[in-house]
């Protein structure tokens, strides 16, 4: 089933504290994945800060359960429920979210405080909040990287056939391939047999992957790729990696199936995508730093 969006963890996180114990949060993790019938893939699925996108709700479920009132935390990681918590429970609600928390003093001062002051309260649409701070920074990223992408695919595919090989070859060096940083060549109107570059990947040049690169709004076929492949035999190279802006024929991906050779194909849009992951035509604008608590820096004498 789907993971549970963090106002669904409410009511069951209470429920799991009803017997008034110390409960750590961790164990929640391993008692709530249970009762929703999580597999062990979507127990582990990370957010991009890498912390479980489960625990992280249920993290957020629990903290704003402590702003009403309904539990408490007993230490480190810990918390239990209170004789508010046990109330709510003795007339068990159908769903705990952020509208029936709303019902709480406490936590309408809290909620309150962090607004700009004199801007109006709307409670209507918290019922349909479903994402976590962190998830939503995670959704805005996503976004902005996806947009990025389709940008710069614009842009390669606007440019001129000269740029595209140099930024491939630029490309390969950034991946890693290669000996040094100038171990990548465009070989240009110089090349023939259809080789627009090549990247030596040993000082001496005995090992080296060869490059084409069509900057073309038509889909390339089995001939072109075929052809290409032909070329890397006529050198005796066994690696070679075909570059176009558009993309790949089904026929053209199968034809590589039967061959010796090492031939990856790279369309437009994974272009864009490795651009972008390894800095080749994008630059950083801006860097948000995101910062937690650190509760062992609280737990040492000393570190004051």
């Amino acid at each position: 089933m789907a993971i549970p969006d963090f106002q669904s963890l409410m009511l069951p996180v209470l429920k799991l504290a009803s017997d008034g114990l110390d409960h750590l949060s961790r164990d929640a993790r391993e008692r709530l994945s249970e009762e929703f019938g999580l597999t062990d893939e979507e127990q582990r699925e990370p957010l991009l800060s890498g912390q479980s996108r489960f625990y992280n709700r249920i993290l957020w479920a629990l903290h704003h359960l402590k702003m009403a009132g309904l539990i408490a935390s007993s230490g480190r990681g810990t918390f239990h429920i209170t004789e508010q918590g046990l109330a709510v429970l003795g007339e068990p609600p159908a769903r705990i979210d952020l509208r029936f928390l709303s019902q709480f003093p406490e936590y309408k001062d809290r909620r309150g405080a962090r607004r700009e002051e004199g801007k109006p309260e709307t409670s209507a649409p918290a019922i349909s909040i479903v994402a976590t701070p962190m998830e939503l920074v995670e959704a805005g990223y996503k976004q902005l990287r996806e947009a990025l992408v389709e940008e710069v695919l614009q842009q390669v595919r606007s440019s001129s056939w000269q740029l595209l090989e140099h930024l491939v070859v630029a490309l390969l060096l950034a991946m890693g391939y290669g000996a040094r940083e100038d171990s990548g060549v465009v070989l240009g109107k110089s090349g023939d047999g259809g080789v627009d570059g090549v990247i030596n990947e040993d000082a001496l040049g005995l090992d080296a992957i060869y490059l084409q690169a069509k900057r073309q709004e038509a889909t390339v076929g089995r001939p072109q790729v075929q052809a290409f492949v032909g070329s890397l035999e006529g050198r005796h190279a066994n690696k070679g990696v075909f570059i176009t802006t558009s993309d790949f024929t089904r026929e053209a991906r199968e034809y590589l199936r039967h061959i010796p050779r090492a031939v990856r194909l790279i369309n437009g849009p994974r272009l864009a995508e490795l651009m972008v992951e390894y800095g080749v035509g994008v630059s950083v604008e801006k860097t948000l730093t995101l910062k937690r608590l650190d509760a062992d820096y609280f737990l040492d004498p000393d570190a004051m």
